[in-house]
């Protein structure tokens, strides 16, 4: 009797002890690596068919990255725009130069102007004639058909759309102006199309995403049939449903990550390509603007993203489709 007590005792013991062993987080940890690791082998083995998988899924990921930096170069180069942009105040013909002049320093006292340049008929006449290269004929009139000209950039705190218009409104009111012109208009313009941009790939990154879920769901859904008997066999010694479901989920997470780097490299590879073209276009222009590739941050949230619609997917996929499986 005290040698069956004794016995009790050490089984007890022993299964205490293993249930701690399997409760702890270093097992835990090494567990799932394990599994992480056999469903990376799993995709290896049939790599092919996994590259495949993983190639689609990476063109739905490069779109809207791609635009994503596209438009952030866009925006990039609208903001150097925006501070070399003016406004152009043209005077009346009969403006002389010393009224002009006396103009120019008037409203450069006004709070709303950080700078102002007095561009005279001849300076004008010249610079367009260099320009337009209609030399000759400019030579052949009889007078300077052009005005004195006020290029006047506004304050800093004066460029956005409303303060900009009542600052033209202000000089169209003076008797000595012929026509105020806003060149901040088309700026203005650009970043509503750069806006609409922006929605538009809002809209279609959701749509893209959507359709990696429905792509990942329905790979998991195969590899849950083709591996159906085994996963009766586990379930007949006794595997619960979240032991047979974490390699499907591990699967789903490695199809995201590599969908993820493969549209890294696309997007890189696609934005090296367009780089030489961009630079020598910028070039004819007197800039040195040229195109900027995914940032550090941008590569994390692809990566993260990818990572998080595969193990929504395949949870999706494991939950609708695993509990129709059960032994008989």
């Amino acid at each position: 009797m005290k040698r069956s007590r004794k016995n009790q005792r050490q089984s007890q013991h022993h299964w205490h002890a293993q249930l701690r062993r399997l409760l702890s987080p270093r097992t835990f940890l090494q567990r799932h690596a394990q599994v992480a690791l056999d469903s990376l082998g799993r995709l290896y083995r049939n790599r092919v068919a996994s590259l495949m998988t993983a190639a689609v899924i990476a063109i739905a990921l490069a779109m809207p990255a791609g635009l994503y930096l596209l438009l952030d170069n866009l925006e990039r180069l609208s903001g150097t725009w925006d501070g070399q942009a003016s406004m152009s105040v043209f005077l009346q013909n009969s403006v002389s130069a010393s009224a002009a002049d006396r103009l120019a320093k008037s409203v450069r006292e006004w709070p709303e102007v950080h700078s102002v340049q007095l561009v005279t008929p001849d300076e004008a006449l010249q610079e367009f004639s260099q320009r337009s290269g209609f030399a000759d004929v400019l030579d052949a009139l009889d007078e300077n058909p052009l005005p004195a000209v006020l290029v006047v950039i506004p304050a800093s705190g004066y460029t956005d759309p409303a303060a900009a218009s009542a600052l033209r409104e202000r000089f169209s009111r003076l008797p000595e102006t012929a026509l105020a012109q806003l060149d901040l208009q088309w700026v203005q313009r650009l970043a509503a199309i750069l806006d609409i941009a922006r929605r538009g790939i809002l809209i279609t990154g959701c749509l893209l995403a959507l359709a990696v879920l429905l792509m990942i769901g329905n790979t998991i859904r195969l590899e849950i049939q083709n591996r159906r008997e085994e996963i009766l066999v586990t379930k007949l010694i006794g595997a619960t449903n979240g032991f047979v479901r974490r390699p499907f989920l591990y699967c789903g997470l490695w199809y995201g990550v590599l969908g993820a780097i493969i549209a890294w490299l696309l997007v890189e590879t696609g934005f090296w390509l367009l780089s030489a073209p961009v630079s020598n276009l910028a070039g004819l222009y007197q800039s040195d603007f040229h195109l900027e590739t995914l940032p550090f941050q941008l590569l994390w949230i692809l990566v993260m993203g990818g990572m998080c619609l595969g193990l929504l997917g395949s949870w999706l996929a494991v939950g609708r489709h695993l509990d129709a499986i059960e032994p008989t």
